[in-house]
């Protein structure tokens, strides 16, 4: 049975196949083409490709490896979609709608290994990395999404904020990259992706290095190691220090402005204290950091931890701007429905145990 989807070829590993299976290679552009702009569901509607060429992609890819396992809808339009992996697996994409546009956030990992104390993401370990196409096929599921309710919407935007840690699925998310901006094919704009990263320093460096014109964020969540230590245990290997040196690295590599992420918890890292560290360590660089902060959505699993005091979250944000750093308070989406990253995935396979057990 082939598994392979052709979702997984970037446009130059296209060419490069077609042409060692014996066919031109301004072929891949009609492929390309037809998955990316026409967006076909199956390789027999490519009526520009000779018969040979068909019949050798029907035998070697399949276009769709996702299916729809669960679809909740936010009254503020938000969609969420679980999507079940040909191995039985579950993961989550999200479609939210903006102002500006609409925005997909994709998935990189079954699981997350990362273990940070308040995140619903990391309830379930990583079980493997996902596959490129894998990942290029949650949006395309979400763009047909779109074409099916007939209204010429198109996804505009990306952020790789879903389950999982990027940076630690590097080559796979690498290629989902290169395969979604390619201007011959979805276009998405470079400065319209966004990618996340809880802090692996050494591949902070090594997306630097990459030049892939896109967004980098950096989920902080605390000033200073003691307290970061206590929430998130990456920082164990990669203290403050490290990852500081490495955002310096990125930001004279790429001179791109890094997005800081700090979700505000309750009595944990809202007070005034650590917005005043918090602004100091970005004091020599604000020209070129932009804080995002979070308000906490609460999980069951993680009820020592509550959502910050609306005046609490005001209070942080007036001290990082009387520092003269640049902030926002993040607006909220889908909360109406499962909206903690994780939350919908974890809470159907407890159902779904919970089904077994009973039968």
């Amino acid at each position: 049975m082939i598994t392979n989807s052709i979702y997984g070829l970037t446009f130059e590993q296209l060419a490069a196949w077609l042409l060692d299976h014996g066919h031109k290679q301004y072929r891949a552009s009609q492929v390309w083409d037809y998955l990316y702009r026409k967006r076909v569901t199956d390789f027999s509607q490519m009526t520009d490709l000779n018969k040979d060429c068909i019949d050798l992609l029907k035998k070697s890819f399949v276009i769709h490896t996702l299916s729809h396992h669960v679809k909740q809808e936010a009254s503020d339009g938000t969609v969420k979609f679980l999507f079940k992996l040909k191995d039985g697996n579950l993961i989550e994409t999200v479609l939210m709608r903006h102002k500006y546009g609409l925005s997909v956030c994709v998935t990189t990992q079954v699981g997350c290994n990362i273990g940070c104390s308040f995140c619903a993401s990391g309830l379930l370990t990583k079980t493997r990395d996902l596959t490129s196409d894998e990942i290029v096929e949650q949006i395309m599921n979400v763009q047909h999404h779109l074409d099916d309710a007939g209204k010429g919407e198109k996804v505009s935007h990306i952020v790789v904020m879903g389950i999982g840690e990027p940076f630690d699925n590097f080559e796979n998310m690498v290629d989902f990259l290169k395969i979604i901006i390619d201007q011959k094919g979805l276009a998405i704009g470079s400065r319209h992706i966004t990618v996340s990263t809880s802090g692996i320093v050494n591949k902070i460096y090594e997306f630097a290095d990459t030049k892939i014109p896109v967004n980098l964020a950096i989920s902080l969540h605390a000033p200073n190691n003691e307290l970061r230590t206590k929430i998130m245990k990456i920082n164990r290997s990669y203290p403050l220090e490290k990852l500081m040196d490495s955002i310096n690295y990125y930001i004279e590599k790429t001179n791109r402005r890094i997005t800081i992420e700090y979700i505000l918890l309750k009595d944990v890292n809202d007070h005034i204290k650590e917005a005043n560290e918090l602004a100091v360590l970005f004091q020599d660089k604000k020209k070129k950091v932009y804080i995002n902060l979070i308000p906490y959505n609460p999980v069951d699993e993680h009820s020592q931890y509550q959502r910050s005091a609306q005046e609490s979250v005001l209070a942080f944000y007036d001290t990082l701007k009387k520092n003269g750093i640049n902030c926002k308070i993040r607006q909220e989406h889908g909360t109406d429905i499962d909206a903690a990253c994780g939350q919908l995935r974890s809470k159907q396979i407890k159902k779904e145990k919970d089904k077994s057990i009973n039968l």
